[in-house]
Formats: C-alpha cells, sequence, structure tokens
C-alpha cells in the first residue's frame, strides 16, 4: 500500500517546496496539465531542470502530446510516467512511447483513465503497464475536485478483470473513502489536497496508510 501525495506545479519552484513539505514521503505524483487536455497549464522540466533526487517522482501527463513530455519529465529524473490512453488518437501509438519513456530513464510506465471512459481500450496494453491509474474525479487539473463514488466500482472491475495489475486511484481521495478503495483493490493512491490543505500532512499521510495497511 502507497500513500504518495500529488502536487500540481506552476514553477520549478513548487516542485523543490514540494520535495521539502513531503519528505517524509518515498514518492511525490506530479500532474502535467498542457492547458488542453486539462484546462489548467502547469511546469514541465526545461533544460538543466532536474528533480530532486532525496525522493522518487510520478509524472501524470494530461497532455495532448504524451511522448514528448514524458521524455522530458523522464530526463528530468521521473521514474515512473504515465499517460491518459484518452491522449494517443492512435493506441498503437502506446508501445513506441513507453519504449521512448525507457529509453530516457523511465523504471516504469503505465496508462491513466477518466472516470468515464471504458476499460475495452486499455486491455490490449495492460500487460506492457507497470500500473493503472484510475480517476477517481470527473474534473481533472485542479486539485479539491470532489471525490467520485463510481471510482471505488471501477476499482472493483478493473481488479475483476485483470487480478494481477497494480492498480492506483487518484483524486478526490481522504480518510472517508480510501478504505472502500482497498477494499474494491486499489493498492496506490495519490491523494491531493486532503494532504496541501493540512497543516501537518505528515500526520494525515500516517492517518491514511494506517487505514488501509491492514486491507489486503
Amino acid at each position: 500500500m502507497e500513500i504518495i501525495p500529488t502536487l500540481v506545479p506552476r514553477s520549478f519552484e513548487d516542485v523543490r517546496n514540494a520535495a521539502e513539505r513531503y519528505s517524509f514521503a518515498r514518492t511525490i505524483h506530479i500532474d502535467a496539465g498542457d492547458g488542453r487536455f486539462v484546462s489548467n497549464t502547469t511546469w514541465q522540466p526545461a533544460e538543466g531542470e532536474t528533480l530532486p533526487t532525496m525522493l522518487s517522482w510520478d509524472a501524470h501527463l494530461m497532455v495532448h502530446e504524451p511522448l514528448a513530455s514524458g521524455v522530458l519529465y523522464a530526463k528530468a529524473g521521473a521514474s515512473r510516467i504515465i499517460a491518459h490512453l484518452e491522449t494517443f488518437e492512435d493506441h498503437s501509438a502506446i508501445p513506441a512511447a513507453f519504449e521512448a519513456w525507457k529509453a530516457a530513464g523511465a523504471r516504469e510506465v503505465g496508462l491513466a483513465v477518466k472516470i468515464e471512459t471504458s476499460f475495452e481500450g486499455l486491455a490490449p496494453y495492460t500487460s506492457l503497464c507497470d500500473s493503472i491509474v484510475l480517476m477517481t474525479i470527473a474534473t481533472m487539473g485542479q486539485q479539491g475536485s470532489p471525490f467520485d463514488p463510481r471510482g471505488i466500482e471501477r476499482v472493483k472491475m478493473l481488479r475483476g478483470q485483470f487480478p494481477g495489475i497494480m492498480i492506483a486511484a487518484d483524486g478526490g481521495i481522504n480518510e472517508m473513502n480510501i478504505g472502500d478503495l482497498a477494499k474494491a483493490g486499489a493498492t496506490r493512491f495519490y491523494v491531493g489536497s486532503a494532504l496541501s490543505s493540512s497543516p501537518d500532512p505528515a500526520v494525515v499521510h500516517k492517518r491514511l496508510l494506517d487505514a488501509v495497511e491492514t486491507i489486503q
């Protein structure tokens, strides 16, 4: 079970600050938006910018050009690159994107899907994914969107279809719903506002972990 803080950075300074604020975590999850796939535009690595090495970093690509964006993040030090299935106009391009990200330095790759997206398009590519991210909110791009209860059933459905896949839940997660997501089959949880709005995120992180670590 993993509880991973989510960051929506406007600048590289936000990234550095998050590394200090969430120093208790092993990994930080960066939401990358391009203003097209989602409404907001976030920081993307520039030449010479390297993610702080005291933590591991995920890059969650909510962008229309996932291949190029993923290469940028991998070269900057992101160890896990996740792109939305919906951003690939031609799903047959997914394997090549995965290969490019790994060639650029990523150790893990995966796909994310919106809460309205069926799992049919995932099926041919689950064997290539180290994880699948299921969105548990209806509106993406900004922290604070309310949890969508449909996410629990979707986790359960995906676990039933693909028993061996790592399932991550992302969006609106807090102490009131994380247990239900874990029981449904999620083992990785990307948590945004429940941590970012807390004066002591380390305490909240521990409470969330305590809520799920006994659930198998």
